[in-house]
């Protein structure tokens, strides 16, 4: 069975009067129906670009300009605008990551979940609301009658995410984008947040990307995981082998950052970033060993070093 989603040589670059920006360089993934797969790096790397990419949402200047995106075996980028709108938030959900910019501060919140749903679905005003109190049900939010009535500010920040995830899943979707769906939660909230998209995941058989920086997020709620730096994958592979053998020096270097009880460091682990320093930019990958390291200013390509286990380098 073909996968739900897949991705294939994506690029997505920006054209500002300071120079091209090169956000997304040529990534390849697949994500199966059910699956999740986790897309991790540092702040910067175009994870959030890459989400914005396959609901083709890249603000200006940027632009997608080379790849495929198959979904459901239709690639996206040649579907027209109308047909597009109706796979937003339909079959394609997002969850932004801060829930605070995605929720309208003077629009109640039974008003905004039941839009989605009237737009979607059909339904009269009275149905969806009686949807938006049932969704708000489904993710957790006691006296969830009462809450439609409720704005934004009223709500603590875990239930603003709640009625964010709410919103997502108004219209039962094959594939849910989580960008950094725990930002600025505290870490009794996060563990809520993201066992209730577990849950959610499991009685739905929902794909889902999740974008992240947490590794800890990762061992939890991810099948597969990809290591994204500067627009690219370094290091693609099911989640348990990842962890136990990391290849790629820069998953080395995101593992070796994770503080870890019982062990005792005068310091944390660093990762070399980017040095724009004197006449030509030095990144982390100017610094990894031969077999990683670009070789005349090409980059390696990701290559299978066992089963379903790629890594960015070169040939023995």
């Amino acid at each position: 069975m073909p996968p739900l989603l897949d991705v294939r040589n994506l690029m997505t670059y920006f054209f500002p009067s300071s120079g091209l920006v090169k956000a997304v360089r040529g990534l390849d993934f697949t994500i199966d129906a059910g699956e999740t797969l986790a897309l991790v790096g540092e702040s910067g790397c175009g994870k959030s670009m890459t989400a914005l990419s396959l609901l083709r949402l890249v603000p200006e200047p940027g632009r997608i300009v080379e790849g495929q995106i198959f979904f459901a075996g239709n690639d996206l980028l040649h579907v027209p605008n109308e047909e597009m709108r109706r796979i937003r938030g339909n079959q394609i959900a997002m969850i932004f990551q801060e829930p605070m910019t995605s929720l309208n501060p003077v629009m109640r919140i039974g008003e905004q979940i039941a839009e989605v749903v009237r737009l979607h679905k059909g339904l009269s005003r009275s149905q969806a609301l009686e949807s938006a109190a049932d969704l708000l049900h489904q993710v957790g939010i006691p006296s969830p009658g009462e809450r439609l009535r409720d704005y934004p500010h009223q709500l603590s920040g875990g239930m603003r995410q709640r009625v964010v995830i709410a919103i997502a899943l108004a219209c039962d979707p094959r594939l849910l984008i989580a960008d950094e769906p725990t930002t600025a939660l505290d870490v009794t909230i996060q563990a809520q947040i993201m066992d209730l998209l577990r849950r959610l995941k499991g009685e739905r058989n929902m794909a889902t990307l999740l974008i992240t920086h947490d590794l800890g997020v990762v061992a939890e709620n991810a099948d597969r995981v990809a290591i994204m730096y500067q627009g690219l994958i370094m290091e693609y592979a099911a989640v348990g082998e990842l962890f136990a053998h990391p290849h790629h020096p820069y998953t080395s270097g995101l593992l070796a950052c994770i503080p870890r009880l019982g062990q005792k460091h005068r310091r944390l682990a660093t990762i070399n970033g980017p040095n724009h320093g004197g006449p030509a930019p030095i990144s982390f990958l100017d610094h990894c060993p031969e077999p990683f390291a670009p070789r005349h200013g090409h980059l390696p390509r990701l290559r299978e070093v066992a089963s379903g286990h790629l890594v960015r380098r070169w040939e023995d």
